[in-house]
């Protein structure tokens, strides 16, 4: 029988846990955790805080974002992964040695999140990059909605053959926007037509494929006055229309973007109720606390699935791989480029 997770997932203060977060990480509404960089010192490190934290609660999900480039929280003992753009530069001259590039980076990347104890990293960026937010940029692969799925696509087999999960974001795409969620509320006025034409091109190949999905604290006002993270009308196109079986990560809670919704315990029943299955709520310990007691006794099925199921690479044993070395030093080398 599947086994059922709560819904809220947290941050913590530090490089190891506190006695507060112990207690915390017990209680059932939690699901999961989110490493930042000042929990993170080194991959040896990071996997004695995974294990610390399985010691309590083996059933929790472990997350990072490591995406590369601008977004990449683990540093020291792993690869410095290029920006997505970088990748995606040859795409239009090389098609099939970026997309063999593409799939190996995902590859590596999984193999490497696995072996530091963590089930799911949020990648793949899915947006597509047309110039406008800062905000993606480089950390979208392209600014052509197709290349953009073709490399998505193959960053997410890469993931899939190391065992791990693969989150695409941020739908139905944050890359027409200039405004930064982080701190106020983008409103992308385009037409539903455009958007379907363009963002979410990726998102629609890659639904019945991708394992996750967290929706972009954007309004498209097109199409709804909500943004799309706590849009039932979205989120209902995500399940129903382009056939996403997965699971719904919110974007941060304590974000600006989401401070539509009301106070922390409102945000997390708006987003509940618009289809979220996970909510994210990090830097704000009071706002996590609100959250947990608005999700009471809420528990969701499709969560466990995305755990990391296969017997866990050894950090130091990676480097005896062919392809790791291989591809460690290809991509490497792009990051430093």
């Amino acid at each position: 029988m599947t086994q059922m997770l709560g819904p809220v997932m947290l941050d913590l203060e530090g490089q190891s846990l506190t006695p507060e977060e112990g207690e915390l990480l017990a209680r059932p509404e939690v699901g999961g955790v989110i490493l930042f960089a000042r929990n993170i010192a080194s991959a040896a490190q990071v996997r004695a805080l995974s294990d610390e934290i399985r010691r309590i609660r083996p059933d929790l999900l472990l997350a990072v974002d490591q995406e590369g480039g601008r977004v990449q929280r683990l540093r020291e003992g792993v690869t410095r992964l290029p920006a997505m753009g970088r990748l995606g530069r040859d795409f239009a001259e090389q098609p099939e040695v970026t997309l063999r590039l593409c799939q190996d980076a995902g590859w590596l990347l999984g193999m490497e999140m696995a072996a530091c104890g963590l089930d799911l990293s949020f990648a793949p960026v899915l947006d597509v990059d047309d110039g406008t937010s800062s905000v993606i940029g480089d950390r979208s692969f392209s600014a052509d909605p197709e290349a953009v799925a073709r490399m998505g696509r193959a960053f997410l087999d890469g993931l899939h053959e190391a065992g791990m999960v693969g989150v695409g974001k941020h739908f139905p795409g944050h890359g027409g926007v200039a405004a930064d969620s982080h701190h106020e509320l983008p409103v992308d006025a385009r037409p539903l037509e455009v958007l379907h034409d363009r963002d979410l091109v990726p998102f629609a190949q890659l639904a019945p494929r991708l394992d996750a999905v967290m929706p972009a604290h954007v309004v498209y006002s097109a199409f709804d006055h909500r943004p799309a993270g706590f849009s039932p009308v979205w989120l209902g196109m995500l399940r129903e229309s382009l056939g996403f079986k997965g699971a719904i990560f919110s974007d941060d809670l304590s974000m600006a973007g989401a401070v539509f919704a009301g106070t922390p315990g409102e945000r997390a029943r708006a987003a509940l109720a618009a289809g979220c299955d996970m909510l994210l709520v990090c830097n704000d310990r009071a706002a996590a606390l609100e959250v947990l007691e608005a999700c009471h006794g809420h528990q969701v099925r499709r969560l466990s699935r995305l755990r990391y199921a296969r017997a866990r690479p050894d950090l130091q044993a990676l480097g005896a791989l062919s392809r790791w070395r291989r591809v460690h030093a290809h991509l490497e080398a792009l990051a430093a480029s």
